[in-house]
């Protein structure tokens, strides 16, 4: 038996948790070692596919085969969203508050299926609390908006005021990344809002950004992977304000050491509150790729 389940069970039995709130994250959100062992976080997996071949993006996910079969294959993967119903099972747990944390709403037809969930799950609980989250952003992103909403509930604050708190946080939140190649977003539709990419040839890496409304944009390019991490790391640290308040997260694709080169980067420019590391999941894997790093804050 996982973890979670070990855990959850000691929750039915009334043993250990209090479960008046539960945060439901779909599976581009990564989640840190406490989260996974936390059942107010929980998990709705998009689905992957290469070739006709399909992978669920939940604890089965195999990283390292994925990236195998993704680099040996002439076609470019794909991604579904999860379906409203499995947002609704994930909603119907006896949680007085109930939370979603969803890919860019720009990006994924995730917000919407955890809309339609929340309206069937409305039907049978009518009196429901229930709230679905736009993160404007991906990955870490995600990880960072359910941190803040478990942060509120423990401290007290009521369904509407974490409501708010929280909409607040994800308008002032930055998302930024480097990524080896921009192909597949490319290809699956994604950089609508970038104009021109320069060539891949001449080693130079773009450093990208989101909007407030969760698009992507280029924010500049610098020759090598590294230099154009330098470059993030010094775009991030010129718009960000009040750094010593805030958590720096930093989600990588199977490349740790990578991550701990932009960490130490950070730590070289702001005196920040606390940096979090996490590896990424399916989703984010499939389009950031080999060494592929994303940074929120």
């Amino acid at each position: 038996m996982c973890l979670r389940c070990s855990l959850y069970r000691e929750y039915e039995a009334g043993m250990v948790w209090d479960m008046s709130y539960r945060i439901v994250v779909d599976s581009c959100g990564e989640f840190t070692e406490e989260m996974e062992r936390d059942p107010h976080f929980v998990h709705v997996a998009l689905r992957l596919n290469i070739d006709g071949e399909e992978f669920v993006d939940d604890e089965t996910f195999d990283r390292l085969n994925f990236l195998k079969k993704m680099k040996a294959s002439p076609n470019c993967p794909k991604s579904s969203c999860p379906s409203p119903e499995a947002y609704r099972e994930a909603y119907d747990c006896g949680a007085a508050h109930l939370y979603a944390v969803t890919l860019s709403a720009e990006l994924s037809g995730s917000f919407n299926s955890a809309e339609l969930g929340k309206s069937l799950y409305l039907e049978d609980h009518p009196e429901g609390k229930v709230h679905v989250f736009n993160s404007c952003s991906a990955s870490i992103g995600e990880t960072r908006i359910a941190q803040k909403i478990q942060e509120c509930e423990e401290a007290g604050m009521d369904f509407e005021t974490v409501v708010k708190t929280v909409e607040d946080f994800i308008l002032n939140m930055h998302t930024y990344f480097v990524l080896e190649s921009l192909d597949n977003l490319r290809k699956n539709g994604r950089l609508s809002g970038v104009k021109a990419l320069v060539a891949s040839a001449l080693n130079i890496k773009p450093f990208m950004g989101a909007t407030d409304q969760g698009t992507i944009i280029q924010l500049g390019q610098a020759r090598g992977i590294q230099k154009a991490l330098r470059s993030m790391v010094e775009a991030m640290a010129a718009e960000v304000k009040n750094p010593a308040e805030k958590v720096l997260g930093i989600a990588h694709c199977n490349n740790r050491e990578r991550a701990e080169f932009v960490k130490e980067e950070v730590k070289k420019l702001l005196k920040v509150k606390d940096i979090i590391i996490t590896e990424t999941n399916g989703v984010s894997t499939l389009y950031a790729a080999q060494g592929g790093i994303i940074m929120v804050i």
